[in-house]
């Protein structure tokens, strides 16, 4: 879902910038790619000011996830057992924010942690949701 898209949920706004946009804690919605009725909510931080508003700004690795089960859940073809599901570049060239699925088979559930990661040294900051599939839908494996 490297290519896929983030669709704006809302954001608050966090410190008042006098020039350029105020720092933000934006929310966005994620749809999985390859398991139908599972959305991804993350929360992150969003920088303001000159460098902000210029998109020059290198954003926090800081963010938090929550995956849901917001329809009928189906899976289109098997999937790894670990996969990266998303990522958007958060800073204008080193950083990405990043979202991968782990299957937890013994569970019959689905792990989704977000995390960012720095071409040199990555940050450890990082959350973690599952969403659990009904026993009735053995989640397919490669």
């Amino acid at each position: 879902m490297g290519g896929a898209h983030a669709e704006p949920v809302g954001e608050v706004d966090t410190a008042f910038k006098l020039i350029g946009p105020d720092h933000k804690v934006v929310v966005d919605a994620h749809e999985d790619p390859k398991v139908a009725g599972v959305t991804c909510y993350v929360s992150r931080a969003k920088t303001g000011g000159i460098k902000g508003g210029l998109g020059l700004a290198e954003d926090k690795a800081e963010a938090s996830i929550a995956c849901r089960q917001t329809g009928p859940i189906s899976f289109a073809k098997p999937l790894a057992r670990q996969e990266e599901v998303f990522n958007e570049r958060i800073s204008l060239v080193f950083k990405k924010l990043r979202i991968v699925r782990m299957v937890d088979s013994r569970r019959n559930t689905l792990v989704y942690l977000t995390y960012s990661d720095r071409l040199i040294d990555g940050s450890p900051q990082n959350s973690v949701t599952a969403v659990p599939v009904d026993r009735a839908t053995p989640i397919p494996l490669k």
